[in-house]
């Protein structure tokens, strides 16, 4: 091995050049390719075309309450609770913890940061150690005997190598501001996992509770039909009504009961749904069921300033990195038509002896190389790379725009809804009152005698249609309500976990 003297007096001028290079890309901070900046958020000042409505209309009934819409209050994270379930509350907790499609996002989010640290690999010098050991015979008829009178010898070689691309301009940390980027989209995209898991079980919830509504009304219907028919026969044996009467009583009746199948087959799916939301095979159900009457009305509604929008919807932030990344990319792809700076140096010793003389004098050796590489002609591929990522940055700022659009209207339909459940939650009772009302009288006029069977089936179809009605339009308050959670970013911004999350997946600085 050679002495600290002889490598100084040897590798000066390459040390210079080290040190020349290695001061070139400190300084070069200005890497090429354009820098990103936040899209500026709409300059809108409200989210529908009529004038700002600050409460909905109400009705005397469960989920008729009116309910309040307040701009710029806090949206908490665990909105679902504002329903007052403690059944809805569990499920959710099951599904949080089980459901693996956040497992699939968390993954997806711990894969992508170890691709960040794999890219910043690339900043430091790749070094690698080799040693080989060989024996061969060399040939007398055209080598001279070694000094060690025999033609069998022994090579040992060990050797270490040093190579280091230079990042003279930027394209590395392009790279890794292009993949540090996509992580931070992966994590707004988990974030966007857990709104859309609890949304879709409080809509699966929802759902539940309004079929065994529709059911139940649909079993007195059939009860309150099945007593007219039963008095109708009786009519019959008595000569009172026409046998055609009493077939038209039966032929209402089967067409009530033909409807309640289909609605005991939609319950058995939704309960299917809501056991997979929450991890579990369909044949182990939760024990947790919905009724209508188990749930409340949320009546203070938060609404979000536009301009906060786009920091609270998940889904723009995701799209916002991803057009941060197509940025980054043009950066690579301009700095890979640019000169390629690497430095390679490699030292180590031989010999014939066995390792102990491998470095004694004569034997180490060393060798610096620094390269200089520019593409001079290659048919336009990296001019076309660079075109394809400048096409790629304005496909992202296009499906970013678009993901802003339909955040917007996201949330105004959710407003223009909400309003127009209302409204049509109180026209349902109203009408449902009066269906029932006259059902009443019909029914003992016809016990009477005074009214024909067609009356009575006309308000008996009424009262049927009218009921359900009114079990639908209570069930969309629900569900309603929940969207506009939902298109209000879901509060996931309020989770304790969001900011621990946030620096536990990210590089130091």
């Amino acid at each position: 091995m050679t002495s600290p003297g002889a490598y100084s007096r040897l590798s000066r001028p390459f040390r210079g050049a080290v040190v020349t290079l290695a001061a070139v890309a400190l300084v070069s901070g200005c890497a090429v390719g354009p820098n990103f900046q936040r899209p500026t958020p709409p300059a809108v000042s409200g989210y529908t075309r009529q004038p700002f409505v600050a409460k909905t209309a109400s009705a005397d009934v469960a989920a008729g309450e009116e309910q309040r819409f307040v701009q710029n209050q806090a949206i908490t994270q665990q909105w679902w609770t504002l329903f007052q379930s403690p059944q809805l509350d569990a499920l959710i907790d099951k599904a949080l913890a089980a459901n693996p499609t956040l497992v699939v996002a968390q993954t997806a989010l711990r894969q992508a940061w170890e691709l960040v640290y794999a890219q910043q690999g690339f900043f430091y010098p790749t070094v690698q150690g080799n040693f080989s050991a060989s024996r061969q015979q060399v040939s007398g008829t055209f080598t001279a005997p070694t000094v060690l009178n025999s033609m069998t010898l022994n090579f040992f070689t060990l050797q270490g190598t040093a190579s280091w691309t230079l990042d003279v301009f930027g394209g590395n940390r392009r790279q890794v501001e292009s993949l540090r980027a996509q992580a931070e989209s992966q994590r707004f995209l988990l974030a966007a996992a857990y709104v859309v898991l609890t949304s879709n079980v409080v809509a699966a919830a929802v759902q539940e509770a309004s079929l065994r509504a529709q059911i139940a009304a649909t079993e007195d219907i059939i009860a309150i039909s099945t007593q007219s028919l039963a008095l109708l026969r009786r009519q019959l044996d008595l000569g009172y009504v026409a046998r055609l009467d009493v077939a038209a009583q039966e032929a209402a009746l089967a067409q009530v009961r033909a409807t309640l199948p289909p609605l005991r087959k939609q319950l058995e799916l939704t309960r299917n749904l809501l056991t997979v939301l929450a991890g579990r095979f369909p044949s182990d159900q939760p024990t947790e069921t919905f009724e209508l009457a188990a749930l409340r009305l949320p009546q203070d509604l938060p609404v979000s300033l536009p301009s906060q929008l786009v920091d609270q919807r998940p889904d723009v932030r995701a799209a916002e990195e991803a057009l941060h990344a197509a940025g980054a990319q043009v950066g690579v792809a301009i700095a890979n038509m640019l000169p390629q700076f690497t430095l390679t140096g490699a030292a180590g010793g031989t010999s014939t002896a066995g390792i102990s003389s491998m470095f004694k004098t004569g034997n180490p050796y060393w060798i610096g190389t620094s390269t200089l590489m520019q593409t001079l002609f290659d048919g336009g591929t990296l001019l076309h790379r660079k075109r394809a990522a400048e096409v790629a940055f304005e496909q992202a700022a296009a499906q970013y725009r678009s993901t802003v659009l339909t955040a917007f209207q996201n949330v105004a339909d959710a407003l223009y809804t909400l309003q127009s459940d209302a409204e049509s939650l109180r026209e349902a009772v109203a009408a449902e009152q009066a269906a029932q009302v006259t059902l009443d009288i019909t029914v003992k006029q016809q016990q009477l005698g005074y009214v024909n069977y067609l009356s009575l089936l006309s308000a008996q179809q009424a009262y049927q249609q009218t009921r359900i009605t009114r079990v639908q339009a209570q069930a969309n308050r629900f569900a309603d309500t929940a969207a506009l959670f939902q298109a209000l970013g879901g509060g996931w911004w309020n989770r304790p976990d969001a900011r621990a999350t946030q620096l536990t997946d990210q590089p130091s600085e």
